[in-house]
């Protein structure tokens, strides 16, 4: 995991919190903020995971020819 998968992940959780409190006290603009960093969480979790995953592929393919490409025909 990378930073901003964590850091996504838990900003996701905060406002899942933020919402619930939200909802419990009927505070509709607390509801209104957890959403907002429901959405931000999960955008930077999803950078954090595409980057993860390009470094997958980056670190598998780091010094093959194309002669050892796992697309070849």
């Amino acid at each position: 995991m990378n930073k901003d998968q964590i850091k996504g992940r838990a900003e996701e959780v905060k406002g899942n919190i933020k919402e619930g409190v939200g909802k419990a006290v009927g505070n509709d603009r607390l509801r209104g903020e957890g959403k907002v960093d429901q959405v931000a969480g999960k955008t930077q979790a999803g950078y954090g995971d595409a980057k993860d995953k390009a470094k997958d592929v980056i670190d598998r393919n780091v010094g093959r020819t194309d002669t050892d490409r796992d697309d070849k025909i």
